[in-house]
């Protein structure tokens, strides 16, 4: 599970590199046709020295704009935002290497040389090629057939008739573009094979992750299920109703892991469950990882509809006070049902990533042998923060255990409960799933206890504290807030993580206030009722560990190589300027 989690976190930790892409292709579009501007600028007033320029800024623009649309019919889903993106990119190259053309004139004290003007335009051409063969799609023949298409027609605009003949057919700047294209077609033929053999392909699947940022998730969807496999996943759930059965509400604990990530597989799996379940319940992160996402939507509507043939295992009526327990950072909150304990495990406002496995096997080895029936085990999820150290570890399962032997001495109590949710109200925000917020108040031997829960992919560091803080100054004891985990994305995150944290937007008071409107709703349906504890074993495919392995060894070694063939490409290019 560690070597999983490794994998998992460097792969997140190149999610960084997607950035790099313009927002928008209204920016590249505009970007584009403004680099192309000033390429037209530079050429005439640095290398050529001629009064055409507003006519030839006119004819560069026409030229760049109808080839953008060529480009398109190359593309493997002729998405014209994409080649959009790689005129601007393009563009910027070549702006480059005309200004250092410039500099080195200045420094070496020497006439400007259109050989960078030509220079430029095959660096240009050669960075078509990486770009069309990793994320458009094209194979390295149409590569070559586009790559000095567009280059070259904003070429034959931009520089008078009479001087083609003489730099086009400049030998150094003809052996050194060749060199560049070879160099590009060599890198790459290798980035694609990065992965092999475990992943046949690195540039269909960054191709398929492309796609499905545009909600085109079938290839992403069909490359991982190739790679999952099938297996037996429980799903846990506490069920409440009340004693004349007209409300009820489930606290459900599956063994999946929301992800892989937005569009693709299960990561709205949360929302679907509480859907599901008639939006009467709170689904929480369980001990999981990524290993346990389901790989595509047809998975997970098979999980869905075996939901529904969740056996009971036992039932009661009767409940302990919550028994609250923290050592350093960590803190474990537990109630007994009749005598199966439910713990709530959390670092924050510390924060950490997902409660490793070892962890609950050995808090449920624990609870077998103080003979407890079954133990269901929630991580709270609610801070941002690296896996959990070996201290903190440790510390987590000393509450955990001390949380257990205090339960046994615990005296039960008839319970109450009553739940609300925010489905009401209008609390829609960039760091909030489709599921919303719910709370569930608990009266226990006369004493209300309340549960919060957010559909959110975890929570900013300390928002918990203050909301709890804000819950007393209102006379509630608001034991927790867990989030969901969900790898929803209601808008796209341009920032490091990919997702904004609950918290990170809208922000603690604003939180509170909707909490603590949703806990009156909730404590004023409060009702005796009784529990249920049901259990529920699916047939379903999982993504399993192999595959986060294979893709973050190919993400590696394409970087290793791009650096290296970087290093190489600008040694040589520096070398040029002094020739």
């Amino acid at each position: 599970m560690e070597k999983s989690s490794d994998d998992v976190s460097n792969i997140h930790n190149r999610f960084s590199l997607t950035l790099i892409n313009p927002a928008s292709h209204y920016f590249s579009l505009i970007g584009s046709l403004a680099i192309a501007t000033v390429i037209v600028a530079t050429v005439y007033l640095g290398y050529i020295g001629s009064d055409e320029i507003w006519f030839r800024i006119l004819g560069v623009i026409g030229a760049l704009a109808l080839t953008q649309l060529i480009d398109k019919q190359f593309t493997r889903k002729k998405e014209y935002s994409k080649s959009l993106h790689a005129s601007l990119f393009g563009n910027m190259l070549w702006i480059a290497v005309l200004l250092m053309g410039l500099l080195a004139s200045v420094v070496l004290v020497r006439d400007a040389s259109l050989f960078f003007v030509t220079y430029g335009m095959f660096l240009f051409a050669s960075f078509r090629i990486g770009i069309f063969t990793t994320t458009l799609g094209a194979s390295i023949r149409k590569a070559w057939a586009i790559c000095m298409v567009q280059p070259l027609a904003m070429f034959l605009v931009m520089i008078p008739y009479d001087m083609w003949n003489s730099m086009l057919t400049n030998p150094m700047a003809i052996g050194f573009g060749a060199v560049f294209l070879i160099i590009a077609s060599v890198w790459s033929v290798l980035t694609d094979r990065a992965g092999r053999p475990g992943m046949e392909s690195t540039h269909k699947t960054i191709q398929a992750y492309l796609a499905s940022q545009g909600n085109d998730f079938t290839e992403a969807e069909e490359i991982i299920e190739q790679r999952s496999y099938k297996t037996k996943v429980s799903t846990s759930q506490i069920r409440l109703r009340s004693s004349n059965g007209d409300t009820e509400f489930r606290m459900v604990l599956p063994e999946i892991h929301p992800g892989p990530y937005h569009p693709v597989g299960g990561s709205n799996i949360p929302y679907l469950i509480y859907k599901n379940l008639d939006s009467s319940a709170m689904i929480m992160h369980s001990i999981s990882d990524h290993s346990l996402n389901l790989p595509s939507k047809n998975e997970v509507e098979n999980y869905l509809k075996n939901l529904d043939k969740s056996i009971v295992k036992e039932e009661g009526l009767v409940c302990t006070e919550p028994v609250t327990v923290q050592i350093n950072k960590a803190r474990v909150t537990g109630l007994l049902f009749g005598n199966n304990p439910l713990l709530f495990l959390s670092l924050s406002p510390h924060g950490m990533e997902d409660i490793p496995n070892y962890m609950k096997k050995e808090i449920e080895q624990y609870a077998k042998n103080r003979n407890y029936v079954r133990i269901l085990i929630v991580d709270c999820h609610n801070a941002m923060g690296e896996e959990i150290s070996k201290v903190d570890g440790e510390d987590m399962l000393k509450a955990a255990k001390s949380c257990l032997d205090s339960l046994i001495t615990k005296d039960s109590h008839p319970i109450e409960f009553g739940y609300a949710n925010s489905d009401s109200m209008d609390v829609w925000t960039e760091d909030l799933g489709m599921g919303g917020l719910g709370i569930v108040c608990l009266k226990i031997n006369g004493k209300k206890f309340f549960l919060g829960w957010a559909d959110a992919n975890n929570m900013e560091n300390g928002v918990r504290e203050k909301i709890v803080e804000n819950f007393a100054k209102q006379g509630y004891q608001l034991l927790e807030i867990c989030t969901s985990d969900t790898h929803y994305a209601p808008v796209k995150a341009r920032n490091r993580n990919g997702y904004y944290q609950l918290g990170l937007i809208t922000g603690a008071e604003k939180l509170s206030k909707w909490f603590l409107e949703i806990a009156n709703y909730a404590e004023s349906k409060t009702a005796s009722a009784k529990f249920e504890i049901l259990e529920n074993e699916t047939d379903v495919k999982i993504m399993g560990l192999g595959i986060y392995e294979d893709y973050s060894k190919a993400l590696d070694n394409s970087l290793k190589i791009t650096k290296g063939f970087m290093i190489g490409s600008v040694i040589l290019f520096i070398i040029t300027l002094f020739l």
